[in-house]
């Protein structure tokens, strides 16, 4: 479950009672959850917990979207997908997959988006930017003058600025998505420690001391 209270249809604020209407028809999104795309849609109610906050991130998703976006599709997708999976957030990583096919990136191309370094399926300006994509969430930013000009090679500053804000604001939705749990994000912590058998040493390396 999130780690955050969901708001029912009837406790929605305007703004969200739209957004519900739109994904979820005539179902309460808590009582009834499911989307079109096989999620739980808690986003959405997790999010309506703060009607400025829920308006604010819908306005960024028109923002991305927009006609008038500079930005290929392609390319925009491209750093949406990486950066859910580079910061380790199934969800938007996997929404993210079905949008870059739907701008009409290849399959090959999808799958190989973990791998992109090792690819040979995207052109000098895609491997740009899912270069620049892993400076932005891998390396806070810090970006090398090789890589940048490599950006701009292809694209223009308006272009890299819409890159570079939308590539971060998913950067932005992917960490919250995994603290909140939301969403495929709703996962246990795998780095936990692993009971020795009963009765061993508590020292993990004991052995390899008495072997010596």
């Amino acid at each position: 479950m999130p780690r955050l209270r969901q708001i029912p249809r009837d406790e929605a604020h305007e703004g969200a009672q739209t957004l519900y209407k739109m994904i979820f028809g005539d179902r309460d999104p808590v009582a009834q959850p499911g989307t079109a795309t096989g999620t739980p849609g808690n986003w959405w109610t997790v999010f309506a917990g703060v009607p400025d906050c829920f308006d604010h991130a819908v306005a960024g998703f028109q923002f991305y979207r927009s006609s008038r976006r500079k930005l290929d599709p392609k390319l925009r997708e491209l750093g949406q997908t990486r950066a859910g999976y580079a910061r380790g957030s199934q969800f938007v990583f996997s929404q993210h997959c079905k949008g870059a096919r739907a701008v009409g990136l290849s399959a090959e191309q999808v799958e190989a988006i973990p791998s992109w370094p090792v690819a040979d399926c995207f052109s000098p300006l895609e491997r740009a930017v899912l270069a620049y994509t892993d400076c932005l969430v891998l390396d806070g930013g810090r970006v090398s003058d090789g890589v940048f000009e490599a950006l701009r090679r292809g694209l223009s500053d308006e272009e890299i600025l819409e890159l570079t804000y939308i590539t971060c604001l998913y950067d932005l939705h992917a960490t919250m998505s995994r603290a909140l749990r939301l969403e495929y994000d709703d996962v246990d912590e795998r780095i936990v420690e692993v009971p020795a058998p009963k009765g061993s040493s508590e020292d993990a390396m004991a052995v390899v001391d008495e072997e010596r």
